[in-house]
């Protein structure tokens, strides 16, 4: 017999600056740290407002983490120490794997009517993998496939297998899943999902029941404040669900559709060193990590071009 993933915990994202003056919204981070393993953060950077995102992430080192953009309005232009240059555009996606190091910038641009929405995840590493060569998958919105499933159901599957189906962006070494949702209004959509993977779901419009137990009481929520009271077996807007272990999600709604985005990945299970940009294991990898990119010696990859 099969399990439903029960609601672990409900988190609702808040408002951070980040970057050189960039005001978006945190669904969890470094607080958070181990229950997303193998993820570390998730922003939404969704705005119609160009003075809140416009100054943008002028160039700043990663090292030993993926960082993943989806962009759904506007474009974002990037360039990095391997000479990399372009453009993400509504609808493309970016999976960045730093490794051993890499420096770069991300400068959000909007669209013509000054509006610009996307989200960036943060993975982790293994030990093993952190001081790997840094690559890319650029993935553009014609690559990402549409599935139409029993009910209307709409699912892009951006990373990991649907059915048949599998993502454009491979090879990633939490064996990740990432797919964006829209659930028709009055349906219930089964999701698979892999046994063991953390799993969440983050809301990026309408709302549903994310599990057939309606009970708000029944999991543990954390609001935008001390003072947010709101408890609702709805999830809307922001809002961010951490599964529990099984082997499907089950997601309902009643008078309005539901888009939001399902991740899931294999724990890693490791200790975490985190500080600013930078993920490793010890303080040590990270002293050292610090001392090299003061010193000019951070970026180890070929055809380095540093800015």
């Amino acid at each position: 017999m099969t399990a439903a993933r029960r609601i672990q915990k409900v988190f609702r994202s808040k408002p951070v600056v980040e970057g050189a003056g960039v005001h978006l919204r945190r669904a969890f981070g470094f607080g958070q740290v181990p229950l997303f393993d193998p993820f570390l953060l998730l922003d939404d950077f969704r705005s119609d407002d160009p003075t809140r995102y416009l100054k943008g992430f002028p160039w700043h080192p990663h090292r030993g983490i993926e960082t993943i953009t989806y962009v759904l309005e506007g474009h974002v232009e990037h360039g990095d120490s391997m000479g990399n240059q372009g453009s993400i555009a509504s609808g493309d996606v970016q999976w960045m794997t730093a490794g051993s190091g890499i420096v770069h910038q991300e400068m959000p641009k909007g669209d013509a009517g000054g509006r610009m929405g996307g989200f960036q995840l943060w993975a982790n590493l293994p030990a093993r993998d952190k001081m790997m060569e840094p690559r890319y998958q650029e993935v553009k919105s014609g690559q990402i496939p549409e599935l139409s499933v029993e009910g209307g159901t709409k699912v892009k599957v951006i990373c990991g297998r649907v059915g048949g189906t599998q993502g454009p962006v491979k090879d990633i070494v939490t064996d990740p899943e990432y797919v964006d949702v829209t659930v028709p209004a009055g349906t219930e959509y089964v999701h698979p999902t892999r046994k063991g993977h953390t799993a969440f779901a983050y809301v990026i419009q309408g709302r549903a029941y994310f599990c057939r137990e309606k009970k708000p009481f029944s999991y543990e929520a954390e609001g935008v404040n001390y003072f947010d009271m709101q408890r609702s077996p709805f999830a809307d807007n922001g809002t961010l669900i951490l599964f529990g272990d099984g082997d499907h999600v089950v997601i309902a709604t009643q008078d309005e559709a539901v888009r939001f985005l399902f991740v899931s990945g294999r724990p890693i299970g490791e200790p975490v060193a985190w500080y600013g940009p930078i993920v490793m294991n010890t303080q040590e990898e990270l002293r050292i990590a610090f001392e090299e990119y003061e010193r000019g010696t951070f970026v180890k990859h070929r055809g380095q071009n540093i800015p």
